[in-house]
């Protein structure tokens, strides 16, 4: 991914040295995305208002407007806003897809370049460019991971919500371990929620007498299943995966914590990755149409520092 845009960290020494793009044209580009309401979107929060910062500095007539969303019926009003004030380009992160293929195909109409992130609309020719992690891979990483880490296994799975992204990660996780000695016990819905992964893993921890490790499919959910596992003070769950890239998470596996050495990366910074590429298509007329689906890394000790962002909410 790195190959096909232009750095952040170039961006910022060439506006610290005082360098502007030869294109001083004065275009706005709008984000619209989801209110932090929970760790992943408050990552998205950030990387987006750090990317947008880096990006004005290094384009002088660039305008970057960003607008947070609590839920569906709010972005698409805040689309309709947006859209009178004459912006170039629009990066979005739908809430949800169905509510808000309408909305953008209006923005569409208007002549905007249209970046979306993440979520796919329902009607895919809308969208110019799209950026999203990849689903499929980071249960398949994972899954990889724990076939090689364990050999035989009883294991417990914690699912997301039952839309295509928790299909698509569940799919891959099942295709990677298949044939292997790893038994899966059971598979419950935690709702991309350390609460709700909390109890389900206590549930698991009263079920089963012995438990290998833990597959959830998120760092926040990862989050409940090590405080259910530290207050059951059970010490046969020896490896818990989870995925994304919460920073603390990031940190446990640069410090070479035992139970969790690594973790597989959907990261929120893919929307200052949508937002540079968008921005490069204006400005430098690199030709950024097109689908980009970024790695779903695996994060090890050796490489963790990269992908560690202390200031970030997630």
């Amino acid at each position: 991914m790195k190959k096909l845009m232009i750095g952040l960290a170039a961006l910022s020494l060439a506006a610290g040295l005082g360098v502007a793009s030869a294109e001083d044209q004065k275009l706005t580009v709008a984000v619209s995305i989801p209110a932090a309401d929970h760790g992943w979107t408050g990552g998205v929060v950030y990387h987006a208002t750090r990317a947008a910062k880096l990006l004005e500095a290094a384009h002088p007539g660039l305008k970057i407007i960003i607008k947070t969303s609590p839920d569906g019926a709010s972005q698409a009003s805040a689309l309709e806003d947006l859209t009178t004030q004459g912006i170039n380009a629009l990066v979005v992160l739908p809430h949800n897809s169905d509510e808000l293929t309408g909305p953008i195909k209006k923005v569409k109409s208007k002549g905007v370049f249209i970046t979306v992130v993440d979520r796919a609309l329902s009607d895919p020719t809308i969208n110019d460019l799209y950026v999203a992690g990849n689903n499929p891979e980071l249960g398949r990483v994972a899954g990889q991971y724990m076939k090689e880490k364990l050999g035989k296994a009883d294991i417990v799975v914690i699912r997301g919500l039952p839309i295509v992204i928790d299909e698509e990660r569940q799919k891959g996780f099942d295709d990677a371990i298949k044939g292997s000695d790893i038994k899966v016990l059971d598979k419950q819905f935690g709702n991309w929620s350390r609460d709700d992964a909390f109890k389900v893993m206590q549930d698991y921890l009263t079920k089963f007498a012995k438990i290998d490790a833990v597959w959830c499919q998120d760092d926040d959910m990862a989050v409940g299943v090590l405080e259910a596992i530290k207050q059951s003070k059970r010490t046969d769950v020896k490896l818990v995966i989870g995925g994304a890239g919460m920073k603390d998470m990031i940190k446990k596996v640069a410090d070479g914590d035992a139970m969790m050495p690594v973790n597989v990366l959907y990261p929120p910074a893919m929307v200052a990755s949508a937002l540079e590429m968008t921005v490069s298509g204006l400005y430098d007329k690199v030709p950024v149409r097109g689908k980009y689906i970024l790695d779903a890394t695996l994060v090890t000790k050796e490489n963790a520092k990269e992908f560690y962002f202390p200031d970030s909410p997630f």
